[in-house]
């Protein structure tokens, strides 16, 4: 295997480790509590996600196919969960997302960004390679570059293998780049935009709208009576929302349309064909993946109960 050299792309820092900020961390899944000092003579991988995050989602089975891999060589991946929400915060939420999504290796609460911080990190996610001493080598922002990623992780660990295939299906399934028009798009107010005040039939491409009893805060929408909806105009294979139940836990019913049908085959993993699902947990819902070709529709989602919050759309 030809292997390009990747020394000009690492950076060596001769100040103290941005592991420090580990020893101060109590709160571990998956481990007890790891310090700069117990890493010291290990490659460490930091992977900075919340878990909410589509972004973060499509680059897990790279990061647990490493831990797999490159553990008996030598590699510790360090997950450190720096919450983008306020329900991510509750340590029960991490928990049980990180069961559900198969995230095996040890992961820090980093509930205060006192990990962020040390690695002046600003993204999710965020992958940090670290030598045997501490020092950070390699970083990557963002999806991709998995090839290079494990490049640098052999590197660093001296050894030299082919590259295993990675199965990324389901929420983790990449992107369809190509034909990805539609933005992020925040419902909160601090970072809401594009909000209408249309109809649903009239909004223009991008945009989205409230009907029935919402209110707007500054992380989310809050439904306050029955049947209220959200409406987007969007062009993507995948239409994924962020949702959490009531306070009291109460599953939350609705029905999800297309162009005013039913989704049919375009219906995401979180729907049935009919439309029909539920929001039963606080995480990330996909709701729409398109077969085919890819072109703008009208999406709406009618919650038939109160109480649900509405945070982000995201699209693949």
């Amino acid at each position: 295997m030809t292997r390009r050299p990747l020394l000009s792309m690492f950076s060596a820092e001769p100040a103290q480790s941005a592991l420090s900020a580990l020893d101060r961390e109590s709160v571990w899944l998956n481990s007890a509590p790891l310090t700069a000092d117990g890493l010291r003579g290990r490659v460490v991988l930091v992977d900075f996600w919340t878990y909410s995050c589509v972004n973060w989602l499509r680059t897990l089975p790279y990061v647990r196919a490493w831990h797999e891999r490159y553990a008996d060589d030598g590699l510790v991946v360090v997950g450190a969960h720096a919450p983008e929400f306020g329900f991510e915060h509750d340590l029960d939420n991490v928990r049980r997302a990180a069961r559900d999504l198969g995230v095996g290796h040890p992961v820090v609460i980093d509930n205060d960004f006192a990990v962020w911080r040390s690695f002046d990190n600003n993204y999710w996610p965020a992958v940090y390679l670290l030598d045997r001493d501490g020092r950070t080598r390699f970083r990557h922002f963002g999806e991709g570059a998995y090839e290079e990623t494990e490049r640098a992780i052999q590197q660093l660990l001296g050894v030299d293998r082919d590259r295993e295939a990675v199965v990324a299906d389901g929420l983790a399934e990449a992107a369809d780049w190509d034909t990805l028009r539609s933005p992020e798009t925040y419902v909160g107010r601090a970072r809401g935009e594009r909000r209408s005040d249309h109809d649903a039939e009239h909004l223009a491409p991008d945009h989205w709208a409230l009907r029935g009893e919402w209110s707007v805060g500054r992380e989310a929408a809050v439904l306050e009576a029955p049947d209220g909806s959200v409406a987007y105009r969007f062009k993507a294979r995948d239409l994924n929302l962020v949702l959490t139940p009531p306070a009291s836990g109460a599953p939350v019913r609705f029905s999800v349309g297309l162009d005013g049908r039913p989704p049919g085959e375009a219906h995401g993993l979180d729907v049935a064909a009919s439309g029909d699902g539920t929001v039963s947990e606080p995480r990330m819902y996909q709701l729409v993946r398109q077969p085919g070709a890819i072109r703008e529709r009208l999406f709406q989602i009618t919650f038939r109960d109160p109480g649900v919050r509405a945070y982000v759309f995201t699209f693949g």
